[in-house]
């Protein structure tokens, strides 16, 4: 065991190997009997391709570089591929980033265009395609540009023609809904295909404010006809919607006898459940819905709760094709719940019976897709990153099947993390995971305390989950502790929790993260004068915010931040979140004194310790803007600063070069203001 000061740990995660394991498994979904995904390739430009996982088990990227699956519908983007079986083989529709129009791909031939370009603003833009061979179409979300602003834009339900006479011809395109809602989900269809159910919401609402459920008919010739809304409201978010699918083959079926005791309760929801007759919903009995109405998104059919609980059965709608649940042609419904963390579970509709897989797994992610006795689903833990993994419900066992986590380094240098509650301002909690540092063979002399990074996760609305990640091992194996805080606004403890930052961000969630940090140094659990903060996104906000409202931090590091909140609320953002701050911070013609209050920006000659700014240039969520502004305010104040851009990175780093650099700056940083001394990382230039 070596002595060494904390920070100087010697460590096999280095940067490289961060950077090689960024990103995780999305989107899962059958096409016929096998399974496909897309996959993340951080060392091929960052992009994300298709994985087919044949019979034998064997992994396919069945489209090679440069094609990108990942649709920029409302910039988060959502579900980008769909497939079915013919008796040819398998036909894939997807969405290809670089030009976001709509390709139909068949193994052994090159991808063919279905949809058209358009030079208006951000064009013709595709999410959540659904094959209909029937009618020899794709039924997707299409996002369409009407002018040069972000805001200019319309969303609608659209059907494609898959013999291709669209490609070239945005008429042939044939429009489902009249565009009256800014926001739309893709349809899903009633098992017999008679009926149709979306979301939909308007600003200024955000999908977890408020949404409708909308329900049509469909005709014979594919229209959506007397489109109604019959659940959701302005004060009711549902997160998801779907089609209860019991009897939708003629009838239930039962599972079998003699099943292992992990699988009996499976088992026997699934054999009662056979036994009873199938209804036949004439209006909204067999929708499946998440709502929050009583305060937590629980999971009704029709406008019956299945399994009241205070735990949340979906999570934030930041991409649209997210699904926390997935119903079985046997009746049993998949489920994705928890507080905090999550489980999959098997729900019996009729009884509320809840049994949850078996499994190492603590966190599984908005993706499930079933199929006859078969749920696939992205799971992970804390020593396991996130893999595709396959439960069969009639035996109950769960298994991965692919993206299997490998361990590249000896897991004993992997984090060991604590989940913590800690007491807020006014005695709130906040709930927050902390990483002390850990190095199987190193420790620190013993009146040596260690530094503790802050970690404000995006979103806001979002939350940190409980994985294993290689970036916090990166710190954590070199002697500096990580606390990811899942401060008040965050997602997974209840509505209330979530509305804590409701016209407060920029105060609680600054509060929340101060109050985590001074606990960890006052029980002696980090260095007082060492703690730094660090975040992205809506995260770079809270951070820089931070060093503009307390003297806790020594340092911060900022991804990709909101500075300028009237910039951001006057055109400097998207069209998703161009009202956003209606909620977080209040509407600015009543409250504008607030925003300059807040803004990092305004208030920039209260920032007096050092600080990274890391930005990807091609970023119209947060743009670069936002980082000048606050730059321009610096100049001449003497501050230690470094700003890193990145060309070809938008909101969120995807490009393992990126990464490298991000955490290499970041550690140097740290190294500089800390005291610390870690071997081999390239110093960064600090200019004031």
């Amino acid at each position: 065991m070596q002595i060494r000061p904390y920070g100087s740990w010697p460590s096999p995660i280095d940067a490289a190997l961060a950077a090689a394991y960024d990103g995780r498994p999305e989107y899962v979904g059958f096409v016929g009997d096998e399974v496909w995904w897309t996959a993340p390739r951080p060392t091929e430009a960052g992009r994300r391709t298709l994985v087919r996982l044949h019979p034998d088990g064997t992994e396919e990227t069945v489209l090679p570089a440069p094609w990108n699956v990942r649709s920029r519908v409302v910039e988060y983007g959502g579900q980008p591929w769909a497939g079915a079986m013919r008796e040819s083989g398998p036909l894939v529709v997807f969405v290809d980033f670089a030009d976001q129009r709509l390709y139909a791909y068949e193994p052994g031939a090159d991808p063919v265009p279905l949809t058209p370009l358009s030079s208006i603003g951000g064009g013709l833009r595709w999410v959540e395609p659904q094959l209909l061979l029937g009618l020899g179409e794709v039924w997707c979300v299409l996002e369409e540009f009407t002018g040069a602003a972000p805001t200019d834009v319309r969303r609608v339900l659209a059907a494609v023609p898959l013999d291709g006479s669209a490609a070239e011809d945005r008429d042939a395109v044939r429009e489902l809904t009249d565009g009256r809602h800014r926001f739309v989900t893709g349809a899903r269809l009633s098992p017999d295909g008679r009926r149709a159910a979306w979301l939909a919401w308007d600003h200024p609402r955000m999908p977890w404010d408020g949404t409708e459920v909308l329900l049509a008919d469909v005709t014979p010739e594919g229209e959506l006809s007397g489109a109604r809304v019959v659940a959701g409201g302005a004060g009711e978010s549902v997160a998801q919607v779907d089609w209860w699918r019991a009897g939708a083959d003629g009838g239930m079926r039962s599972t079998g006898d003699g099943r292992p005791s992990t699988g009996d309760g499976m088992r026997s929801a699934a054999d009662r459940l056979s036994s009873t007759v199938s209804p036949s919903p004439s209006t909204v009995d067999g929708l499946l819905y998440t709502s929050d109405r009583t305060g937590w998104w629980n999971l009704y059919r029709g406008h019956e709760p299945l399994c009241p609980r205070d735990e949340e059965f979906a999570g934030a709608l930041w991409k649209l094709g997210q699904r926390w649940f997935a119903s079985l042609d046997n009746g049993l419904v998949a489920v994705v719940h928890g507080r905090g963390s999550t489980a999959l579970g098997i729900l019996d509709p009729e009884t509320g019976e809840l049994v949850d897989a078996a499994g190492p797994w603590t966190e599984f992610a908005s993706t499930l897709a079933a199929r006859g006795d078969r749920v696939v689903c992205v799971a992970a833990s804390p020593r396991s990153a996130y893999e595709v993994v396959e439960l069969d419900t009639r035996t109950g066992r769960a298994r991965v099947i692919g993206a299997a986590h490998d361990d590249a380094v000896d897991p004993a240098y992997y984090p060991e993390p604590q989940i913590r509650t800690f007491t807020g301002p006014e005695g709130r909690d906040i709930h927050a995971h902390v990483y002390p540092p850990h190095n199987p063979g190193c420790a620190a002399p013993g009146h040596e305390l260690p530094p503790y990074v802050v970690w404000a996760h995006g979103g806001p609305t979002d939350r940190a989950p409980l994985v294993l990640d290689l970036e916090i091992a990166y710190f954590t194996s070199r002697g500096i502790g990580v606390a990811e805080v899942n401060y008040g606004g965050s997602t997974g403890y209840g509505r209330e929790y979530r509305e804590r930052l409701r016209e407060q961000w920029g105060v609680v969630d600054v509060e929340d993260c101060a109050a985590v940090a001074r606990a960890l140094a006052r029980e002696g659990t980090a260095d007082r004068d060492r703690l730094a903060i660090r975040g992205g996104s809506a995260g770079g906000w809270t951070a820089a915010a931070s060093l503009t409202g307390t003297d806790v931090y020594a340092c911060a590091t900022i991804r990709y931040p909101v500075l300028d909140l009237v910039g951001w609320a006057t055109g400097g953002t998207h069209d998703l979140e161009s009202c956003y701050l209606d909620g977080l911070v209040g509407p600015l013609a009543e409250v504008p004194a607030r925003y300059a209050q807040r803004s990092p920006v305004e208030q920039a000659d209260r920032i007096a310790v050092p600080f990274l700014l890391l930005q990807g240039l091609d970023d119209v969520i947060c743009p670069p803007a936002q980082c000048e502004r606050l730059l321009d305010r610096l100049a001449g104040r003497g501050v230690p600063h470094a700003y890193l851009t990145f060309e070809g990175e938008g909101h969120g780093f995807r490009r393992a070069a990126t990464t490298v650099r991000a955490l290499e700056a970041e550690l140097s940083l740290y190294a500089q203001v800390f005291g610390l001394h870690p071997p081999g990382i390239p110093t960064l230039e600090l200019v004031r």
